[in-house]
């Protein structure tokens, strides 16, 4: 294993190739972390800048891929509240920072992008055990029964605390994490050894998700495993074989979760609770459409303009006190769905915008035929009815990272002297064994 971590490239990108994995292997932990590196990396790619790669910021990429941070940006010259809409600003910045640092760096994307999602899948694998191991001593020390790891207090938010990330945007990193792995055993591994390490890091993630228990991100999962991956990765008879069996498996891993009570109240109960308006029985917390009703009423008396960047949680907290949403009121939540937020502060032309762009990701990822990619875009669509992914910290960082990792990390982008495009010579690694070259 210790050859994902060598490469055989100038200084330079060996430097730029270090930044990606400390960067990719820090997304887990706090955003201190991800922030410190994505700033050496920016100076880094400064530093040794060519003039030439000046020409790859004209592109139709580097106008879609920051759009969210540009909506902000256009918004704020209305907004009734200047200053939590530059504090927008700021969390969005890496929107743009990471399209402009992928099109002036000169490392090749395409030919270490398999590697880089290896070190992130290992780290998540690493950081899931960690998280099982810390809820088992716990468990230990306070003298409970092992069925314990299944009640509240260990999953959720609870299993995700002691590394202090929402379980929720923990949860997009591993369904990355471990469709990557998927998609490696589905192409075929060459030994015995690393696929059955491959296995076993891929039912440590399965866990993960669980314990997590997003019913978003499984309800991404089971289409990634049932249609996603078996549509991109095989063929003929094969397909049809992975499609039956994988629903079969489907319906077993969800039968026994649905047998326990925690996890049947988190994604049955909790579910009805989410989707109902019916506050007949008292409850500790609000429900999603609740929140979404009151947003609504807002949007109504200007749909098409918005509010202004920043302005939601102000505007909602007074809104949810009248409707009696009260828990949301004393936590200052926001709307938890990224559509009506795009709705609420830019209006019908923000939301357009977001649409787009996320077109442009679909339309992108189905053309590069790259499954991974196909994910990716699926946990942000999807999430994005849940939670508003781009007022989050974690949010951002995931979004603004894999969306540009993905749209850059293939050979037509990398652009060479002259402005000339011209694929990298990949015959001597692979001549060598230094590298085996697969696209997803």
């Amino acid at each position: 294993m210790k050859e994902l971590l060598l490469i055989s490239d100038t200084k330079e990108n060996k430097i730029s190739f270090y930044h990606l994995v400390m960067l990719m292997a820090s997304l887990p932990f706090d955003l201190f972390y991800s922030h410190i590196i994505l700033i050496s990396f920016t100076l880094h790619t400064l530093i040794h800048l060519k003039k030439d790669r000046l020409r790859s910021l004209r592109s139709l990429r580097m106008l879609i891929l920051p759009s969210v941070l540009f909506v902000t940006i256009i918004a704020t010259i209305y907004t009734i509240n200047v200053p939590a809409a530059f504090t927008e600003w700021t969390l969005r910045i890496p929107v743009l920072l990471f399209p402009i640092l992928f099109s002036l760096n000169e490392l090749d994307l395409k030919k270490y992008k398999q590697k880089l999602l290896l070190i992130f899948s290992l780290v998540c694998t690493a950081t899931v055990f960690f998280l099982c191991v810390e809820a088992f001593i716990t468990i230990r020390y306070y003298h409970l029964p092992l069925n314990a790891i299944f009640a509240e207090g260990f999953t959720n938010h609870n299993f995700s605390g002691p590394i202090n990330i929402h379980a929720t945007f923990f949860s997009f990193q591993l369904v990355i994490a471990l469709v990557n792995l998927l998609c490696l055993l589905m192409q075929g591994v060459p030994s015995k050894k690393l696929k059955l390490f491959y296995t076993i890091c891929s039912l440590i993630l399965l866990c993960g998700i669980i314990q997590l228990s997003s019913k978003s991100i499984f309800f991404v999962l089971l289409i990634a495993v049932n249609i996603v991956l078996p549509y991109y990765s095989l063929n003929g008879k094969n397909k049809k074989v992975f499609i039956l069996a994988g629903l079969g498996i489907s319906l077993i891993v969800a039968t026994c979760i649905l047998s326990i009570p925690i996890f049947r109240e988190r994604y049955v109960t909790l579910l009805k609770d989410d989707v109902s308006a019916n506050k007949k029985e008292p409850r500790n917390s609000d429900s999603r459409i609740e929140r979404w009703l009151v947003a609504a009423e807002r949007i109504k008396a200007k749909p098409l303009a918005g509010y202004g960047s920043g302005s939601e949680i102000g505007l909602l907290k007074d809104d949810f006190y009248n409707a009696k949403l009260y828990s949301s009121f004393l936590y200052g939540l926001n709307c938890h769905n990224q559509y009506i937020s795009f709705l609420l502060k830019s209006g019908v032309w923000g939301l357009l915008v977001y649409l787009l762009t996320l077109g442009y990701g679909i339309k992108a990822s189905v053309k590069k035929k790259d499954g991974l990619f196909v994910c990716f875009m699926l946990v942000i669509i999807i999430v994005s009815f849940t939670e508003n992914i781009l007022d989050m910290d974690k949010g951002v960082m995931f979004y603004s990272f894999f969306f540009s990792f993905f749209i850059f990390s293939d050979v037509e982008d990398q652009i060479v002297n002259k402005g000339k495009l011209t694929p990298h010579d990949y015959l001597s690694p692979v001549a060598t064994n230094e590298l085996t070259v697969t696209s997803y």
